[in-house]
């Protein structure tokens, strides 16, 4: 179980988004007195399945090819330091 701000260090994200997600129903969370707990399978599915779904012209670089995913790009550099 994750509260927001673990769950905001965790996904780099921060905490006011998560608390967006739960409002709006893509994150589940339960309420435990005045926190919101998150269980990690829960982030982790809402992670995995990517939650910015980029538009369509921004799929393709000019030449046509498929846009480099610079997000894994970026966490695979930071994983190997």
């Amino acid at each position: 179980m994750l509260t927001v701000p673990e769950a905001a260090r965790q996904t780099g994200r921060d905490p006011e988004t998560i608390r967006r997600w739960i409002r709006s129903g893509k994150l589940r969370a339960h309420k435990v007195g005045t926190q919101h707990v998150i269980e990690d399978a829960d982030l982790d599915a809402l992670v995995a399945e990517g939650t910015f779904p980029l538009p369509p012209a921004w799929r393709t670089t000019t030449g046509g090819e498929p846009m480099p995913d610079f997000v894994a790009i970026i966490r695979e550099i930071r994983d190997s330091s």
